[in-house]
């Protein structure tokens, strides 16, 4: 087996809590969204039948009204081993928001990896459910687009696309950051960020999570994603003997009003629902919509991505935000450092539209990164250096995926042009 691929595999078994999988031990004690689906992704390669129980463990604390929520609290852990944690939510053992829908699209791998239909016909009413929520109870611009209603459910907790909507919000005091009890300072938000989003998860909670409050955005990766994962809910139908004509009408519906609502200028924004107005920030949740196959304008969003605001080929992965604007900054939460996640997100995306060379040479990019930085959470894009916590899940599983499929790249007679050693 590679030394990366046992690596990878090691921290996979080290954050494993029997039924699920923790980010890392230290910083994200709890069973998170997301990360459960990226965790699987590698898991399939590893033990399919884990990858299987990751998701059905994530799915088994999906509420009456079809939301998946982002956290599931183990109850082993600590009270205090992190905030806000189940005391806060008011919610049994989840929290009340939700993350980007990625979910589908991992079910069916997890099936690819090892053909199960039993699983497949428990999870698919579940995908159902938890996209007829988020399409419905979500759409709160009336344009056929998911709002957030948290900057946590972004997935992207410290983008600066959320300042502007952010300042509607005031600041909560009284509480005990337990993040810097794992990470620096430097690489986490700031007192007062972290003061709003603590702010508007207690109104979120205290209106008994009813949509939609003060904060409410139209996140373009959230969007893009929930497309990708209609698109995958339509594969499963199929292996299912189903319809799955009105998944792909999902999608398209989706992709249709992005393009109309959210593109301009070569880039797709996100948009204050309250206010109308797009939110002129280039963050990578706009190159997302690149996992879309049919994406009209994907020539278009390719040349942004090479372009001098995220430079891909020509750094590190995939910055979180462009290197050109005042408030880039390398090592930041979601404020410039490249995530393996959305690395793997764009390669997906890359492929599908011809870009074969580029995406392998982000695909090797990433692997060797991850290994040079022990799995880092983040990096920063300019250096490589790694940020955040070390042995992160999604890191170590996205990395056993594209270890796995890069033998189908190389397959093509595809080489890795050599990056620049200034970057």
């Amino acid at each position: 087996m590679n030394v990366t691929r046992e690596r990878a595999a090691a921290v996979l078994a080290g954050n494993w809590l029997g039924a699920s999988t923790v980010p890392s031990r230290g910083l994200y004690p709890h069973q998170w969204s997301w990360d459960s689906a990226f965790i699987a992704f590698g898991l399939r390669h590893l033990s399919p039948g884990r990858a299987r129980r990751e998701l059905r463990t994530l799915f088994a604390a999906q509420w009456a009204d079809g939301r998946v929520p982002h956290i599931v609290f183990d109850p082993a852990t600590p009270p205090e081993a992190y905030f806000p944690g189940p005391s806060f939510w008011h919610a049994g053992r989840t929290s009340g928001l939700v993350q980007p829908p990625v979910h589908a699209r991992a079910v069916l791998a997890a099936h690819e990896a090892e053909p199960d239909r039993e699983f497949l016909a428990a999870l698919y009413p579940r995908l159902v459910a938890w996209h007829g929520y988020l399409r419905t109870c979500r759409d709160a611009g009336g344009r056929g687009l998911v709002a957030i209603v948290h900057p946590w459910e972004s997935g992207m907790d410290n983008s600066p696309a959320w300042d502007e909507p952010l300042t509607r919000v005031p600041l909560a005091t009284g509480f005990v950051r337990r993040d810097l009890e794992h990470g620096d300072a430097g690489d986490r938000p700031s007192d007062d960020d972290y003061g709003r989003y603590v702010r508007l998860a207690a109104a979120y909670r205290d209106s008994g999570y009813q949509d939609i409050g003060d904060f409410a955005v139209e996140d373009p990766g959230f969007n893009a994603l929930l497309a990708d994962a209609e698109l995958a809910l339509a594969e499963i139908a199929e292996e299912l003997g189903l319809p799955s004509d009105a998944h792909r009408e999902a999608a398209a519906r989706l992709e249709k009003a992005m393009q109309e609502t959210l593109w301009d200028d070569g880039f797709f924004f996100a948009r204050d629902v309250h206010t109308g107005a797009l939110i002129r920030e280039h963050t990578c949740a706009g190159l997302l919509p690149l996992v879309l196959p049919d994406l009209a304008v994907a020539p278009a969003l390719v040349a942004t991505a090479t372009g001098p605001r995220f430079r891909l080929g020509r750094v590190h992965g995939v910055p979180s935000y462009d290197l050109t604007a005042p408030g880039f900054d390398p090592g930041r939460y979601w404020r410039g450092p490249s995530w393996f996640n959305v690395g793997w997100l764009i390669r997906r995306g890359l492929l599908h539209h011809g870009e074969f060379a580029l995406a392998a040479q982000l695909r090797d990019d990433l692997v060797e990164t991850a290994a040079e930085t022990g799995f880092a959470e983040y990096v920063d894009p300019l250096t490589g250096a790694g940020h955040g916590t070390r042995s992160f899940s999604w890191t170590a599983a996205l990395t056993v995926d594209l270890l796995s499929e890069a033998s189908c790249d190389r397959g093509r007679g595809l080489r890795r042009p050599e990056l620049s050693k200034g970057r």
